[in-house]
């Protein structure tokens, strides 16, 4: 059984590549939040097993601090502000869905040779996820570049220190205690920021297309 723990880390690594994967192509904003929220479990799933693992208690807790801000705070937050702005969907994008498909596993392919050389030099019992790590991270600021409304553009930014905390989690077994709580407590107070910045443009201009804000600009 303990010889399957590390095969179930590499199960969770892949499926929150496969949710990033699914993430860029999705233009529902709702199903956006449900799928960053089910990123959130499996990034959960992985430092709770890990955790024990390893016996590293502070793995607990930052399992604990995503479940609370990534699975039931922060989804619940977005999908309270959604219905508020009245936001469903995303139609505007940069590149259409074949083109971000085919850009996203161009990414994965040079994440994990990037990754690679690194990879071999970790001791971790997870070290070979960092290529999974970086093109979580590289599909995730993708999405932020690729989108028009602020919305998606939130998720991106939260979907995008996930894969960073995966990479601590499974490179390096964890971070210090008092850098998770630091990057919870920003993480936090960075959103609740978004969210009012989210109103403040669609009172401003009736949407929330950031393209908008080039109206402010001085003639």
């Amino acid at each position: 059984m303990i010889k399957l723990l590390p095969q179930l880390i590499n199960l969770f690594a892949t499926l929150i590549l496969l949710l990033s994967f699914a993430m860029i192509s999705q233009r529902r904003i709702v199903s956006l939040i449900n799928l960053f929220m089910m990123q959130g479990v499996a990034l959960v799933a992985a430092s709770f097993l890990l955790g024990y693992i390893t016996n590293q208690p502070d793995l607990y807790v930052s399992g604990a601090l995503t479940l609370l801000l990534k699975v039931i705070f922060i989804p619940w937050m977005l999908h309270r502000l959604i219905r508020q702005l009245k936001v469903r969907w995303d139609v505007e994008s940069l590149l259409n869905i074949p083109t971000t498909m085919m850009v996203g596993i161009g990414l994965v392919i040079f994440s994990f040779s990037l990754a690679l050389p690194v990879s071999r030099l970790s001791h971790s019992i997870a070290g070979g996820s960092l290529g999974i790590a970086l093109a979580c991270v590289l599909l995730s600021f993708m999405m932020m570049i690729t989108r028009s409304k602020a919305v998606p553009q939130v998720i991106g930014f939260l979907s995008m220190e996930n894969g960073l905390i995966f990479a601590a989690t499974t490179v390096t077994n964890g971070m210090p205690m008092i850098v998770e709580f630091g990057i919870a407590l920003d993480v936090l107070v960075g959103v609740l920021i978004l969210g009012v910045f989210m109103f403040q443009i669609r009172e401003k201009f009736d949407s929330l297309d950031i393209h908008n804000l080039e109206a402010l600009k001085e003639d």
